[in-house]
């Protein structure tokens, strides 16, 4: 089963926000890995929100007929 759209979102944002304060405690710079981790989690994030609304949209067109 899917996820629901917004608790994704949710929980992608709140292990990105543990995972930038993590990095911020670093006292080396980034490694390549940990930039590519950060655009992958990005891009979940983006898709979440489309699907989020999507479904929102689909839900008020069901609503409105």
């Amino acid at each position: 089963m899917t996820p629901d759209p917004a608790s994704a979102i949710k929980s992608e944002v709140l292990q990105l926000i543990d995972l930038q304060i993590e990095t911020l405690r670093q006292k080396s710079s980034l490694a390549s890995p940990q930039l590519l981790d950060y655009g992958k989690r990005s891009e979940r994030i983006r898709l979440y929100q489309e699907l989020d609304r999507i479904k929102k949209t689909h839900t008020a067109m069901k609503l409105a007929s």
